[in-house]
């Protein structure tokens, strides 16, 4: 169902099942999967692909030019999975010619009110971003990550699998598997050990992770530590993505305990 007062333009690919408000305006190169719905207000323009089961709230705005000073109109995209919601006053822009050209967000995921993602994110699935949290360009958000309000995460920032993102942290270094980080500018506080129950990771796992937690921040010679860390936490499957997190960007700052000398 389009309502009579929506813009919706001919050359848009519209599935079955897809419902658009009132005042709502769709573009030429803009393609929505079934059973989508885009509430009144929604504005959704460029090379924006949309995904199935999604919902849109009043005055979100999606696919506008990535706010970058050096986009000179280069073709770009922005692609959604499926099952999302987008709540009121967000915006999501698409990709640059400097970050692969394209933002992508996965599924199963809830935006809060006045979100921002800007170009080039990678949001993986099942992840929340709680009321005004202010994503730079080219951050990556693995899988199950919470950030909690009025966060600002600085461009080029990885947050990691399952981890929390206390409410107005500023965040500047990297945030690994399965971390708790929070301050106005961001530091490790632990773990996310209620994320990790909820998810029925089991106790024997739990404390595996622990143990490696505690051996690789002992001190500020983390990565050196990995080293001496033993055979049985390095080939723990939840261990393994935290070492695996760390390695495999040696160049980014990673969130530390402030505490550890």
């Amino acid at each position: 169902m389009i309502h009579k007062t929506a813009i919706v333009d001919s050359k848009a690919k519209i599935s079955k099942g897809v419902e658009i408000g009132p005042y709502s305006i769709v573009g030429p190169d803009v393609e929505i999967g079934i059973n989508s719905i885009l509430h009144s207000h929604v504005n959704i323009i460029g090379n924006t692909k949309i995904g199935k089961n999604n919902q849109i709230f009043p005055f979100s705005s999606i696919g506008t030019p990535p706010q970058d000073l050096k986009y000179k109109g280069e073709k770009n995209s922005l692609v959604i999975g499926d099952n999302n919601k987008i709540r009121e006053y967000v915006n999501i822009n698409p990709g640059t010619e400097q970050g692969g050209g394209i933002t992508s967000i996965g599924n199963n995921n809830l935006f809060m009110v006045y979100c921002h993602v800007a170009h080039d994110c990678k949001i993986s699935d099942n992840i929340v971003l709680a009321n005004n949290v202010q994503v730079g360009g080219h951050v990556y958000i693995e899988k199950n990550a919470i950030i909690g309000g009025s966060c600002a995460i600085h461009q080029f920032s990885r947050i990691g699998e399952s981890s929390m993102i206390g409410g107005m942290t500023g965040v500047l270094s990297d945030v690994i598997p399965f971390g708790l980080s929070m301050g106005n500018r961001n530091s490790l506080m632990g773990l996310n050990l209620i994320g990790l129950r909820r998810s029925k990771v089991s106790n024997q796992n739990i404390k595996k992770i622990q143990m490696a937690y505690e051996n690789i921040f002992k001190n500020l010679n983390f990565r050196d530590n990995i080293n001496n860390l033993n055979h049985d936490l390095k080939t723990n499957e939840f261990v393994k993505k935290i070492l695996e997190f760390i390695n495999s960007d040696k160049k980014r700052p990673i969130s530390i305990p402030l505490n550890i000398k």
